[in-house]
């Protein structure tokens, strides 16, 4: 038998549908890995999934694996042959180990000289023996935070098994996964499609799915068009759907055959803030809202059923008939709500515990309050407006809205809060606080929102790392990473020229008691610097770039920001691999051969040699054409400048003996040399780029 398809399918119950995609990834890619592990040669992988099967199809997979050869060391040949010629018995217990006669032997050479071998040709294993303890060890390898065991087998996985196709062209593999014999025979669609269809081969899976069971296999297939059938009813509908990429992938792989149905509801529900409906219908019925041409919300839904039934419009009535109760709940939470103000909800936050060592909600916005005050007065906001939004920023966690509905945490503080007749920018701030939620996201842009963005997450930063629990490896349970992100977008996004490192201060000092106090500081500054490591390599930044500008102690985003571009493009340019060379070895003399303290200026008339007068006027030209770049911050200018230093440093390091015997020019040389780092350093410590310039 050729080269041929491989199919294995997992049919299962119900997965989950907000883990199906990671599931069928991974499982696609762990068979793949076992596959070349066990040197089974193969092409192209796919991977299929619905709710109730886990697929893998991998083209020209071998049907054995490659021949190999065996060798095995024996004693070295000094010891393997006696003065006379003749075998020791170490050579004659090693040939019969192996099976064979002295001279069947090998000679082969080694660190030691030269030693026996034996080497025989092991011929490779048929891949359909192989395969189905493959596939175990792959199903072993996913991603599965819990798995579950079914009847009375021992088998585990994430939902019971009841099926299992594992095909090698047209070939049934013999044996069993996850204890169920694997067969050729895969099921369709519980009411439209083949209760059992039997598959000719590994090749025609997908399309004899499609046809005889009505399933749609490939998720990306389903997956847009689902898409399409939903902005198709929006239309009908006269308006467009919003297809939110989180809810369209969960109904995908909620259904096995899409088919999208609009329905609508009574226009007396908008007068409920849009967020609050749409995240009813999203998050309880999985619905796709309507929005009309300036954005607002239209009394329609677009749901998407997994069976094409005769008579759609009951499904339809179906659907709103249970819409309208959760809306109305909605309806009745945002009523309930608005009869008491923020500030008078304020007080049962006393009662709600932050974190155990740090105090309730209550405090915490007792922290925000003083601390945004500072941030906002440092950024030209209303310091006064600044401590009201922080608090009542919280306030709105106890609404009956946010309990039911927790992703409207600040948007419905900004809607009280204009109920209450609170000033516009402190209703604003109320729902920008809690931006940016993730990569990617808006950030706030309103100067009060800005402040009490800030002042929450500093506020939280220091506190957890002051109790002594920052994130550990994949553990971050108060979501530290995405905080200290937050910040560092926050500041660099909206341009504010701010210091980190007084702000980190005061919010430290905002805590009463903290088990690490005399570190916090320190830590959370380090800590979320560090965060823009990994932004700057996503921006194909060079991380020799960052460390760069770490080197300074810099504690302004903003600034932090343009040393690292500056550095970055300076790094492109010819010039920047010497530089960086002949800094890191200024780096070296100063630090490791300058005796004493080194004069503080350089002498011109103690420059004898023209090289090092050279790159002393030189460098005197460069500092000064870069001062005013340096003030105003532009740090490529400065850079720029300094770039003209390359063929003076050259000439000075090839022509000038730095440590030479008189002690007064090699002083001098020194104070050059300090003159020229110093210049660098101004931006960064351009000798990190040495490593890889």
């Amino acid at each position: 038998m050729n080269d041929a398809t491989l199919l294995v399918e997992i049919g299962t119950e119900e997965l989950p549908p907000r883990s199906l995609r990671t599931l069928a990834t991974s499982f696609a890619a762990a068979l793949a890995e076992r596959l070349d592990e066990q040197r089974i040669a193969h092409g192209e992988v796919r991977w299929y999934a619905t709710p109730r099967r886990l697929a893998v199809q991998i083209d020209a997979v071998a049907t054995t694996q490659p021949d190999t050869v065996a060798e095995k060391l024996g004693p070295a040949i000094a010891a393997a042959f006696g003065a006379d010629g003749k075998p020791t018995g170490a050579a004659l217990g090693f040939a019969r180990g192996c099976g064979v006669a002295v001279d069947e032997l090998q000679r082969v050479p080694g660190d030691k000289g030269e030693r026996l071998a034996f080497r025989q040709q092991v011929p490779g294993r048929a891949t359909a023996a192989l395969l189905p303890a493959l596939v175990e060890a792959a199903l072993a390898a996913l991603p599965i935070a819990k798995r579950m065991r079914w009847g009375a087998r021992r088998a585990e996985f994430v939902r019971p098994v009841h099926w299992v196709v594992l095909l090698h062209g047209d070939a049934v593999v013999p044996g069993s996964v996850l204890g169920v014999a694997a067969g050729r025979e895969t099921r369709g669609h519980r009411v439209h499609g083949a209760a059992r269809i039997t598959l000719a081969g590994a090749e025609g899976y997908a399309q004899a799915l499609h046809e005889q069971g009505s399933v749609i296999a490939d998720h990306e297939q389903r997956r847009a068009a689902i898409a399409e059938q939903v902005r198709a009813e929006a239309a009908r509908l006269g308006g467009s759907a919003v297809i939110d990429d989180e809810l369209l992938e969960e109904v995908c792989s909620l259904v096995e055959w899409p088919r999208a149905l609009a329905g609508r509801f009574e226009q007396r529900f908008l007068q409920v803030p849009a967020e609050a409906l749409v995240s009813s219908m999203k998050q309880h019925q999985k619905y796709f809202h309507v929005i009309d041409g300036s954005g607002a919300l239209l009394p329609c839904f677009v749901t998407v059923a997994n069976i094409d039934s005769s008579d759609p419009q009951k499904v339809i009535d179906g659907n709103e008939r249970v819409i309208r109760p959760r809306l109305s709940d909605a309806a009745f939470f945002y009523e309930q709500d608005r009869q008491t103000t923020l500030a008078a909800r304020r007080e049962r936050l006393r009662q709600i515990v932050f974190q155990t060592d740090l105090g309730t909600l209550w405090d915490k916005t007792e922290r925000l309050a003083r601390l945004a005050r500072t941030i906002g007065a440092a950024i030209d906001a209303d310091p006064a407006l600044c401590a009201r939004a922080a608090e009542l920023a919280k306030s709105d966690l106890v609404s009956e809205m946010v309990l039911e509905f927790d992703e409207l945490q600040g948007v419905m503080g900004r809607y009280y809060a204009l109920h209450d007749g609170e000033d516009p920018e402190v209703a604003a701030a109320l729902a920008e606080q809690y931006l940016p939620r993730h990569a990617g996201d808006e950030l706030a842009r309103g100067k009060v929102g800005i402040a009490l963005a800030l002042a929450d997450r500093l506020d939280t930063l220091t506190g957890i790392f002051g109790i002594g629990q920052p994130p550990t490896g994949s553990r971050d349970p108060f979501a530290l990473r995405r905080a200290a992100l937050g910040v560092l977008r926050t500041v660099i996004g909206n341009g504010l020229e701010l210091d980190l490192l007084p702000l980190i201060a005061q919010a430290a000092a905002g805590h009463p008691v903290l088990a690490s106090r005399a570190t916090v500081v320190e830590s959370v500054r380090d800590y979320v610097f560090e965060r823009l490591r990994a932004w700057y390599a996503d921006a194909g930044i060079a991380s020799e770039c960052f460390l760069a500008v770490q080197a300074r102690g810099v504690t302004r985003p903003l600034d932090f920001d343009r040393r690292v571009r500056a550095v970055a493009a300076f790094a492109a340019r010819p010039e920047a691999g010497a530089l960086a060379a002949a800094n890191k070895r200024v780096a070296n003399i100063l630090a490791k051969q300058a005796p004493g303290e080194i004069p503080a200026q350089v002498d011109a008339a103690l420059l004898v040699e023209a090289a090092e007068a050279t790159l002393a006027a030189e460098l005197d030209r460069c500092i000064a054409a870069s001062a005013a770049p340096l003030a105003s911050g532009d740090y490529a200018g400065v850079l720029g400048e300094l770039a003209a230093l390359r063929a003076p440093v050259d000439a000075f390091f090839e022509q000038v003996l730095v440590n030479c015997e008189d002690a007064r020019l090699r002083a001098n040389r020194y104070a050059l040399l300090a003159r020229l780092r110093a210049a660098f350093l101004g931006v960064a410590d351009i000798s990190a780029l040495a490593v890889t310039a």
